[in-house]
Parts: structure tokens; sequence; C-alpha cells
């Protein structure tokens, strides 16, 4: 499931899971509340990364939805089961560019598949790259209940009528993704008070680097978007979202929650929805929309904003195998035979 259900096909950017973006975290440690862990999700196979791909994290911290400070993983090609990773650091103007550019913090480490993680120290960071336990907690069985309406899924029209959609059973309790952590001093963020976050994956195809995936908000992608938007919406800019995307996420909204255009605008301003980035002021607890947690609910969060709160709770708890110490994402499930 590309983003565990982007748009309306559920299929993976280009075809491919390797690029897709799941899930993007942002939080204190737990440990040392003056410093900042930032998590990626890809790939819900949660096996080798696409070589030929970038995996970015950006981090606005002024307030233009421009890049200041660029995290770039690119992976080396697998072989005999192994991968290794580099990172490259990037600030200011270098930090815009689409390549994997700047100073190369992480040379050549081992991507962790087994229970037991590889953790990179390069200065004050600390990295991760590799297989976890997933995190995210959801009812796909209850989502697919609550948007089929006569047999076709569409997930502008939820069911809210008659019985709950829910199923009780998380879908994801056994699942893992690749996970590329990093845990850093808040003040290499330069945050004022805040920053702003997306993840971007890239790669290259015919010597030209696509914009396959990006990751903000929890689930806004997957729910907003439509298979003729989704490859427009993944490869456009957060500082373009406004101007390009509001009308049809107010169209959406309308469907799903009777909003009118006024109310939609004002909710959409007040959890700023567009642009679509994970906002996070460190000076305050992370809880979904300041950064996010294990422990946010953000299914239950996004069906309530889309139906302006006439979608009943799904009653899931978080995951029990969440860590206290970096990478933080419980050791990987074992594949059954």
């Amino acid at each position: 499931m590309s983003n565990h259900f982007t748009g309306l096909s559920l299929g993976p950017p280009l075809g491919d899971q390797r690029l897709d973006l799941c899930d993007l975290y942002a939080f204190q440690s737990p440990t040392d509340p003056s410093r900042t862990v930032i998590i990626l999700n890809a790939n819900p196979n949660a096996d080798a990364l696409h070589p030929d791909a970038i995996y970015r994290l950006n981090i606005d911290n002024d307030g233009d939805l421009l890049t200041d400070v660029a995290l770039s993983y690119v992976f080396s090609k697998p072989q005999n089961g192994k991968q290794t990773f580099n990172v490259f650091l990037a600030k200011g103007a270098e930090s815009r560019s689409a390549e994997a550019i700047g100073t190369k913090i992480v040379a050549d480490a081992e991507v962790s598949f087994g229970p037991e993680p590889n953790l990179v120290k390069a200065a004050d960071y600390t990295f991760f790259a590799g297989s976890r336990s997933d995190a995210f907690f959801f009812d796909f069985d209850g989502i697919k209940n609550l948007f089929d309406i006569r047999g076709k899924r569409n997930f502008t029209e939820p069911h809210l009528s008659g019985k709950s959609p829910w199923t009780g059973v998380d879908s994801n309790t056994e699942a893992n993704v690749f996970s590329m952590a990093v845990e850093l001093p808040t003040s290499e963020l330069a945050p004022k008070p805040e920053v702003h976050i997306w993840g971007r994956c890239s790669v290259r195809q015919d010597d030209k680097l696509i914009h396959a995936d990006r990751a903000g908000h929890p689930s806004v992608s997957s729910f907003f978007n439509t298979d003729d938007t989704k490859l427009e919406y993944n490869a456009s800019e957060p500082v373009n979202d406004r101007r390009r995307w509001l009308d049809q996420f107010v169209h959406l909204m309308g469907h799903t929650g009777n909003y009118s255009r006024e109310e939609a605008i004002a909710e959409i301003d007040k959890e700023r929805t567009l642009p679509d980035v994970l906002s996070f002021d460190p000076s305050k607890p992370a809880k979904y929309p300041n950064g996010r947690v294990f422990t946010d609910d953000v299914i239950d969060y996004r069906l309530a904003f889309l139906t302006k709160g006439e979608c009943p709770s799904s009653g899931l708890k978080p995951h029990t195998d969440i860590l206290r110490e970096f990478p933080y994402l419980g050791a990987p499930h074992q594949k059954k035979n």
C-alpha cells in the first residue's frame, strides 16, 4: 500500500515500492530536550532502497517554504543482501539543489536489515538507516468500509450512515518499514521558533531527476489526491501548494464534511494543511500537528477533519514496541515463511 494507502489506485510512486515515502516524524529526544529527532520512513516492503534515488529531508527555518537545511540519503546498489548509505548535509542556497550535494557526513555506512541497529555518529549527529517495526496504526478494512459505496472505493464520499465502519483490527501490527532516522542538536535547525519539514524522494531516469514522492502532513496526500493529480502533487513544491491545491482541497471537503468554501478555508488555515509540510516548534511538546510522535492517531485525526467531526473513532491503540532510545522504532518483525 503506497504511503499505506495513497490515492485511489493504492499504487506506489512510478510503480516502485522503493520510492514510496510512508511517514514523517519530528519530536524532541526523550532523553535530551535540546536535541531533535526526525524520522523519514519509506518502502513498506522494508527491503533495500533504490540506488538511483535521493531520499531527502528538507527543513525551512525562516518561514519562506524554501529549504534552508537539507539532509540527503543515497544508497548503494544492494549486493548479497547488504547495502550501504551516504548522507550529505547542505545549508543555505546550496540546500535548494535537488541533487545530493553538500558535505558528506556519513560515508558508506552499513544499512541494518536485522534486529540490531547500526548507529552511525557524525559529529553531533546520530544516523540510522534500515528495516524497523512500523509504528503507524490503522484499520485498513475499516477505511475500505468507510469509502466503499456500491462496491466502488471513493475517498470523496465517506459512508457515515448505519453501523460503524471499523473492524477494530490494526492492519499494521506485524508490518515493517525502511526507516531513515537522525538525531541532532536543535540549534542546528535554527528554529524561529519553528521549522517546517518535508520529505522528498527523487529518482534518476534517463539522466533526469524525477520527484517521485513527498511527505509532510500525515495522510494529507493519501486522502486529498486522486489518480489524476497524485503524480503532479508528489512532484510539486510546498511553496506553490496553496495556489495550486487550495481549490481541490476545498472541493473535497465539501463532499466529505459538507463544508462551505469559507468553512473549509478556515479549517485549512487553522491546521495549516497547506502548504503540506510538518511544522514543529521544539520549544513545545511534540504532538501532531506540532511535529508528530508514534502515539498520534493521525487517521482518526484526519477523518475527523474531513468529516467535520462526524466520523467515529476507530478505537485503535498505538504500538507497544517503541523504544526510548535511538532509533526509537522497534526491531523489525521476522518475516513468516
